[in-house]
């Protein structure tokens, strides 16, 4: 498709997608940055550092360059707005999955109905003024796996992350990988910034997360994960995002920045 001069002159691009259960994208990376926002269903993005969820009512913010796939649990509305490198210094360098307050989803509707937003129309102006500034103040989820980098600690990462209901300890599985259970947490704790026992949690929680998305009771969720009771799961639950599972979704829905008070900067 021919570039017109119209679109040579925006800086901020869009896209609307619906995707089926299960499509996955494969890797793939863009010129410019990209903020994925998940209207319905969950999306998982991975990258070589890690894995993030994004549940509905939440983003994906992906910087230019950066290599990642997209994997959909259950019925996904995406809409996607990709913003020129160097729009906004106080952009994250890194991807992360953040929360969506009620206006900015607004204004991401606005702009993907629109097609594109240009510097040089002035109403358009405006409104790319207001998206930088909501999108520079936005609360980030703490909805991220990161990944060991050490070979010992990527096979012990590598076989939860494939088996997230597994029980084994930790003492269990850490020989298999040719190391001590001290040397796994040791290399847990320097390359991913999380102790072993938080990072199985949080692999749980995201798991979790696409399990709910897909229409699973939390019940048969909180089994599934390997919780003794449905009251463990949900108060784990509470603790990491704030609220129950079941009304997760629906506070996304009314006020997903509530989630977290932590900013991307």
């Amino acid at each position: 498709m021919p570039r017109t001069r119209q679109s040579i002159d925006a800086v901020i691009r869009t896209l609307a997608a619906t995707y089926s259960p299960t499509n996955v994208i494969p890797p793939h990376s863009h010129d410019w940055h990209q903020l994925l926002y998940a209207s319905e269903g969950v999306m998982t993005f991975h990258t070589s550092l890690g894995s993030w969820v994004v549940p509905p009512h939440r983003a994906a913010w992906i910087p230019a360059g950066v290599i990642h796939s997209v994997e959909m649990s259950g019925s996904v509305t995406m809409r996607t707005l990709y913003l020129l490198p160097g729009i906004s210094k106080a952009l994250p360098k890194e991807c992360c999955t953040v929360n969506v307050p009620p206006l900015l989803r607004e204004l991401i509707l606005d702009a993907v109905a629109r097609q594109m937003l240009r510097r040089s129309v002035p109403h358009e102006a405006r409104l790319i003024r207001v998206i930088l500034d909501q999108m520079e103040a936005l609360p980030v989820a703490p909805l991220q796996l990161p990944m060991p980098r050490d070979a010992r600690a990527l096979k012990i990462a590598g076989f939860f992350k494939a088996n997230p209901s597994e029980r084994k300890s930790l003492d269990q599985i850490a020989r298999q990988a040719g190391a001590s259970p001290r040397t796994i947490e040791r290399l847990f704790r320097a390359e991913t910034n999380m102790g072993f026992a938080k990072w199985r949690q949080r692999l749980r929680l995201l798991h979790d997360l696409r399990l709910l998305a897909a229409g699973e009771q939390v019940t048969t969720v909180a089994l599934e994960a390997g919780y003794e009771s449905t009251s463990a799961f949900i108060a784990m639950f509470r603790r990491e995002l704030g609220t129950t599972p079941s009304r997760y979704h629906a506070e996304g829905q009314e006020n997903p920045a509530r989630t977290s008070p932590s900013a991307w900067r």
